[in-house]
C-alpha cells in the first residue's frame, strides 16, 4: 500500500498487539496506586481517567483524524494516520493504532497526567485513560472484524458503519457515541437534518 516498505510494515498491527502492550501498564499503575492510596481515591481517579480518554477519543477523532488538507505533506500525512482506514476500513492489520504511534502519544498523556495530578494519584488516572484507549482500540477492531450479537454491539456498529460508508461528519465517538449527541453530531441527528432539508452537523 506504501511505496515504503518500512511504512507499510509499521502501519500494518495485529490486533493483539495494544493488549499485550498496554494490559500489563495499566495492571502496573493499578499497583502502584494500590500501594499508595485507598479504594475511593483509586476509583475515582480510575472513572476521570476513562471520562478524560473517551472525551479525547471524540475530538482526536473529530479534529485531527478528519482533518484534510487538500494536498502536500499534510494531505499524505492525513492518508496515513486515517485517511487509509476509510478508503481500506475492512484491512484486518488496520484496525488498531501502530505503537510507533500509541505509545509516544499515550507517554506524553501520562507525563502531563503526572505533572496535574502528582504521584500517587496520577497511576489510577492514568491506568483510566489507558484502559479506555484499550477499550476504544478493541472495539473499534470488532465492529470492523465481527458481526456484534448484543443490542449494544450491533448499535455501536451501525453508528460506525455509517460513519464510514453514509456521513464521516457525524459519529466520531466510537466507544463513546454520547459525546456526539453531547456536541451535535450524533447520526440521528444528521439523519434527521437530511430528511427535513435542514444543514448537515459536523461543522
Amino acid at each position: 500500500m506504501f511505496e515504503n516498505d518500512l511504512l507499510d510494515k509499521l502501519s500494518r498491527v495485529h490486533p493483539a498487539v495494544p493488549v499485550v502492550i498496554f494490559l500489563p501498564g495499566i495492571a502496573v499503575l493499578l499497583v502502584l496506586a494500590a500501594n499508595l492510596t485507598s479504594f475511593w481515591p483509586i476509583l475515582g481517579m480510575f472513572a476521570g481517567g476513562y471520562a478524560f480518554w473517551s472525551l479525547s477519543e471524540y475530538w482526536i477523532h473529530r479534529v485531527i483524524f478528519h482533518f484534510e488538507p487538500e494536498a502536500g505533506l499534510g494531505a499524505r500525512f492525513h492518508w496515513i494516520i486515517h485517511g487509509v482506514h476509510h478508503d481500506h476500513p475492512n484491512d484486518p492489520l488496520r484496525l488498531v493504532m501502530p505503537p510507533s504511534v500509541s505509545v509516544p502519544l499515550s507517554s506524553l498523556f501520562c507525563l502531563g497526567f503526572y505533572a496535574v495530578f502528582g504521584t500517587p494519584l496520577w497511576y489510577a488516572f492514568g491506568a483510566g485513560f489507558l484502559a479506555g484507549y484499550l477499550f476504544y482500540d478493541m472495539t473499534h477492531y470488532h465492529l470492523h472484524h465481527h458481526k456484534p450479537r448484543t443490542q449494544v454491539g450491533k448499535w455501536l456498529r451501525e453508528l460506525h458503519m455509517r460513519h464510514h460508508f453514509q456521513d464521516d461528519t457525524v459519529g466520531f465517538g466510537i466507544s463513546a457515541p454520547y459525546w456526539d449527541a453531547a456536541f451535535g453530531t450524533s447520526v440521528k441527528k444528521a439523519r434527521r437534518r437530511a430528511f427535513t432539508g435542514g444543514p448537515s452537523t459536523g461543522e
